[in-house]
């Protein structure tokens, strides 16, 4: 009877240790991405630079989907990051003269970087790639210059990102842990399942940058890059409805942008939208974490807010000329087009199985 109260006692301080181990471990990444948001904030509204707001959306980004990462997983971004620039300013300078030609290497990146995607090992260098094709060559249309300017903003604020992503875990380490390795690598999808679901995201991202190319839309830089990381998203969603995805990372994403802008041309303190950020982050950090499951939807958030409001504050003069409702607008007409086109595609291959 004893030695049965002996076991049961060290499964309890077993369990104890191992509910101890995971509250600080979730702390860890909690605090780590609240630092991490904000102080990439704080230098990209602050300081400002060519493409400025995209280095907290990319931090933001790989703090949410590496809570683990490693010294290959470093390299590997930082040679993602240069690498797929070149290879958009290589398609911005080659083919600006032939549009028919230039739409379809988009098309055919585009349908890459979603197939590569799929694919944890390749993410970060799939979404840098898809949002290097969308923006160079629509500015190279117009300007080669700018679409230089350009890129070396998106490779600076990409390459600073994975600094400031290898600093954070370097000051709030962590080990990895068995159920970590297995969420750092799931099960892939067979190569017939990534081919369809980049198809998926094509159908629905194409004919919006079809559009921008073609009518040379004023402020369509923001847009795309909003359209690029939120249909990189669609490709990971299995449990809900893409149309809900989309409805509440876009919704939630761009009110608390709005609630942020409002509150910072009321009272235009710095260190009042630093606080703000903070609490935003927080909440988010926390849920992220919480419920991995439920992950990509307040990531989506954060991205869409972080984007929304950032290529307000750190706007450059050189490539953005439109008001902040104007870009609001501008992306509720996409997510609203993309919402339906992602309604009527899943109809459509509901019905023909």
């Amino acid at each position: 009877m004893s030695d049965d109260s002996e076991l049961i006692g060290q499964n309890n301080s077993s369990s104890n240790a191992n509910r101890s181990d995971e509250q600080r471990r979730y702390y860890r990444r909690v605090t780590r991405y609240v630092v991490g948001v904000v102080v990439a904030c704080g230098l990209a509204f602050g300081i400002g630079w060519g493409l400025s707001f995209i280095f907290p959306v990319f931090l933001a980004k790989f703090l949410a989907d590496f809570p683990v990462s490693n010294r290959e997983r470093f390299q590997q971004l930082l040679l993602a990051m240069v690498l797929t620039v070149l290879i958009g300013l290589s398609v911005s300078m080659g083919v600006t003269n032939y549009p028919v030609i230039l739409l379809l290497l988009v098309g055919l990146l585009m349908f890459y970087a979603y197939y590569l995607f799929l694919d944890p090992q390749w993410n970060f260098f799939a979404t840098i790639l898809l949002i290097a094709v969308l923006l160079l060559p629509y500015l190279g249309i117009t300007n080669s210059g700018l679409a230089i300017y350009v890129g070396a903003g998106l490779i600076f604020s990409g390459v600073l990102a994975v600094i400031a992503f290898a600093v954070l875990h370097w000051l709030f380490s962590e080990e990895e842990q068995q159920n970590d390795l297995a969420t750092a690598s799931p099960d892939l999808l067979s190569q017939q399942q990534r081919v369809q679901e980049a198809i998926k995201a094509l159908i629905v991202a194409y004919p919006v940058v079809v559009y921008f190319y073609y009518f040379q839309i004023n402020g369509a830089i923001l847009t795309m890059v909003f359209i690029g990381i939120l249909s990189l998203q669609i490709t990971t969603v299995k449990s809900i409805k893409i149309s809900v995805f989309l409805l509440l990372t876009n919704g939630v994403g761009g009110l608390l942008a709005l609630v942020l802008y409002e509150l910072m041309v009321t009272t235009p303190e710095f260190l009042l939208l630093l606080a703000l950020l903070s609490l935003v982050s927080l909440v988010i950090g926390a849920r992220i974490y919480q419920q991995p499951e439920k992950a990509p939807i307040w990531a989506g958030v954060m991205s869409a807010m972080l984007v929304v409001l950032g290529g307000v504050i750190s706007s450059d003069s050189k490539f953005i000329e439109v008001s902040f409702y104007a870009r609001i607008t501008q992306i509720i007409l996409a997510s609203v087009y993309m919402i339906l086109a992602s309604l009527l595609f899943d109809l459509w291959r509901s019905r023909s199985k």
